[in-house]
């Protein structure tokens, strides 16, 4: 798979973020498949680097910046 642009793999991580965000934990694996599958964007960017980002967000809110080497940062991000 070719590397998405740092900007296009911080949206995927951030819009998982959001979808996950209301969900109850049981459901969260399937429905974040389910979001990858139909998302276009989302499937530049591999689904198991996604879960990767997500496995290390804080509670809270956060953002993720900085591409696959990036990290979560306090507050929204700029681009939703």
């Amino acid at each position: 798979m070719n590397r998405a642009p740092d900007a296009l793999f911080d949206l995927a991580v951030n819009r998982a973020a959001n979808t996950l965000r209301s969900l109850p934990a049981a459901g969260r694996g399937a429905a974040l498949g389910e979001w990858h599958a139909r998302t276009r964007f989302a499937r530049r960017v591999a689904l198991s680097e996604v879960v990767r980002c997500l496995e290390t967000r804080p509670p809270g809110e956060w953002h993720w910046s900085g591409g696959p080497e990036g990290k979560w940062q306090v507050g929204k991000a700029a681009f939703p």
